[in-house]
């Protein structure tokens, strides 16, 4: 028997032969607008923007999101057979810098030019030294980076 790591469980194995020509019944599965309304201790939920109706997400599921994700955020939910199953971030979300370190003159001659700047939903990034606390910037959400004014 094969060695299985211990956070990941060994999924059954079963073998089926089909035929060629066979057709497969396609998964129900639809990408569907929504907006970001709030989280609590039970997961994070989100208002679909052609029904109104409010879905739900497991804190798993959303994983760290949460720290781009600020209310009235859209995004994209992915649903199959009408359950909730993920999310899709937009590229970029606009988001409040909190608070920004100081810049000092003579910091952009040791080359970094960036501080530590912390966003209205607590994630800390760097930013150009001209960001100021109350300013809206935009960030990748595939990378997390700061992406320019908003």
């Amino acid at each position: 028997m094969p060695k299985t790591h211990a956070s990941y469980p060994q999924i059954p194995q079963t073998r089926q032969t089909f035929k060629a020509g066979e057709k497969f019944k396609e998964p129900d599965l639809e990408l569907v607008p929504v907006s970001y309304l709030y989280s609590d201790v039970d997961g994070s939920y989100f208002l679909d923007q052609e029904n109104f109706e409010t879905l739900a997400l497991p804190a798993e599921v959303v994983g760290n999101a949460l720290d781009l994700l600020v209310e009235g955020t859209l995004l994209q939910l992915h649903k199959y057979n009408g359950n909730p199953i993920g999310l899709q971030l937009p590229m970029f979300v606009e988001l409040e810098v909190a608070d920004a370190e100081l810049a000092v003159r003579g910091d952009t001659s040791s080359g970094s030019g960036t501080k530590t700047a912390t966003l209205e939903t607590g994630l800390k990034i760097r930013v150009p030294l001209f960001v100021k606390p109350g300013e809206r910037i935009k960030i990748s959400t595939e990378t997390r980076e700061f992406s320019g004014r908003a």
